[in-house]
């Protein structure tokens, strides 16, 4: 009897980015809320007739990635805007995180390129989105990546009330890396009518 195949959910397939200039400094970054993500790897094929039979002739792998999100001000998701402003060239990394070899290491693509545009749509009903579509260099080279601890939490406070909780479900938000409420640190924001910014004092 042949073992179940399992099948692949889009919902756990990740888009991790960094500029390749950070390369020695940081790690790579989730790029929050995201909603959907295309990876279109081609080739272009041929065929040409001979008074022998036909010949087929095709052309290098060209890839499209596109990643649409949430707007949000994370830094990455900033450095989105670098890489189509500035030519900044960026790494990504697809990421399946159900699918693991027996090292515990993820399933990954690996791709170099830059931003070549960012659509940014602003309804008045509904949240700020953005479309972005990276030019690829050459071509996506499969492999499996370690993540870091930091990466794991990312990825599991995302996917809290998809699968099962271990132990006693805390029902508070710190499932899976969530952070609790610190007066410490209450956030920042700005005031819709006159752009002051509403960040609590004590």
């Amino acid at each position: 009897m042949k073992a179940e195949v399992p099948a692949l959910q889009g919902i756990d397939v990740l888009l991790f980015a960094r500029k390749l200039s950070e390369a020695s400094k940081k790690d790579g970054q989730l790029i929050p809320y995201q909603t959907s993500l295309s990876f279109d790897p081609q080739r272009d094929s041929d065929t040409n007739a001979t008074k022998s039979g036909t010949v087929s002739t095709s052309s290098s792998v060209e890839t499209d990635l596109e990643v649409e999100f949430t707007n949000n001000w994370s830094e990455i998701a900033d450095q989105l805007w670098d890489s189509l402003f500035d030519g900044d060239k960026m790494e990504f990394w697809i990421i399946y995180r159900k699918r693991k070899n027996k090292d515990g290491k993820y399933f990954a693509f690996y791709m170099r390129g830059v931003v070549k545009e960012d659509s940014n749509d602003n309804d008045p009903d509904d949240t700020s989105n953005r479309d972005t579509s990276i030019a690829v260099d050459g071509l996506p080279q499969r492999g499996w990546t370690k993540l870091t601890a930091d990466a794991e939490q990312q990825m599991a406070y995302i996917f809290r009330g998809v699968g099962k909780i271990d132990g006693t479900p805390k029902d508070d938000g710190t499932d899976g890396g969530g952070q609790a409420w610190s007066s410490d640190d209450a956030g920042t924001g700005v005031d819709l009518d006159d752009g002051t910014s509403t960040t609590p004092t004590n």
